[in-house]
């Protein structure tokens, strides 16, 4: 299939439950509903399938072979259009599970699988209190695939304030990255929208950022704002609060052309990136 450099994006705000019969129907009518709209690609957020409580084990680990993975492949085919599944709790062992996103193309075919890198083990006093290292096992390799659509990046949530991650997507390619997401309502109302934005302008590439938002339990609530950002670092789109969908048109010529003007990605100083350790007591470097 020949490549296209215009087709449009969706990207999908939820608020997600334990109750996945109810996560499911709600994933399905918005897919349809952005499908039938003209959507190529349409993006779901992180754990759109099944958000726990902090602290509870997983209620779900999901095969690559299983359920859901089937139910998201026959959803791909039915819309006949790109899907990605912004993340899964994949069964990685009989205690942890991996938090994986997956890309589905028209014909239902898996062509991608990203295992989250980055697990998000924050506490912040009163307000933020999390470790996913407890339940989650962290992948090991980036998600970066090659498609009509252009070279497409696959990163999770907590992954966005790596951007060393984020530059070996775009030095390797990437000209569109998904960052689907369950962003706490605390650190998002400060964080989200600046490190997408960050993320955006640096790499040069589109940015979309399909985001839970709202209380999903007396524990977790998320900060919504789903958006998508062009390779200078606008906001295109964006839906504040409650579900639905926001979409966008993808300008892969943009992505070239922001490149060539301003060249930064061909001016990173490889040489540099082995930083020599930092003594205690001392620069980095010092004897």
């Amino acid at each position: 299939m020949p490549r296209r450099t215009t087709w449009t994006v969706a990207a999908v705000q939820m608020t997600a439950t334990e109750d996945r019969a109810r996560n499911l129907r709600r994933a399905a009518h918005w897919v349809r509903a952005a499908a039938a709209e003209g959507a190529d690609l349409v993006a779901l957020p992180e754990n759109f399938s099944y958000l726990r409580s902090e602290g509870e084990a997983p209620r779900y680990r999901d095969a690559l072979d299983g359920e859901l993975v089937a139910w998201l492949r026959d959803l791909a085919r039915e819309v006949r259009c790109y899907l990605l599944a912004g993340s899964i709790p994949e069964r990685a062992s009989r205690h942890r599970v991996h938090n994986t996103s997956l890309l589905l193309g028209p014909t239902g075919a898996v062509l991608a699988v990203y295992r989250k890198l980055h697990l998000f083990d924050v506490s912040i006093p009163g307000r933020v209190e999390f470790r996913e290292s407890r339940t989650v096992a962290p992948g090991n390799r980036i998600g970066l695939v090659r498609t009509p659509l252009g070279v497409l990046g696959l990163t999770v949530c907590y992954d966005l304030r790596f951007p060393e991650l984020y530059r070996q997507l775009a030095l390797r390619g990437a000209e569109v990255i998904f960052v689907p997401s369950a962003f706490t309502a605390y650190t998002g109302r400060s964080h989200w929208l600046p490190l997408l934005q960050a993320r955006a302008i640096e790499c040069q590439a589109w940015v979309v950022a399909p985001a839970q938002v709202g209380r999903h339990n007396p524990r977790r609530e998320s900060f919504g704002h789903t958006a998508v950002l062009d390779p200078w670092g606008r906001v295109v789109a964006l839906k504040r609060q409650g579900e639905g969908w926001v979409s966008a048109e993808v300008d892969l010529q943009q992505v070239a052309r922001v490149r060539r003007e301003l060249p930064c990605l061909r001016h990173v100083r490889r040489e540099l990136w082995r930083f020599p350790r930092v003594r205690r007591g001392g620069a980095a470097g010092a004897p």
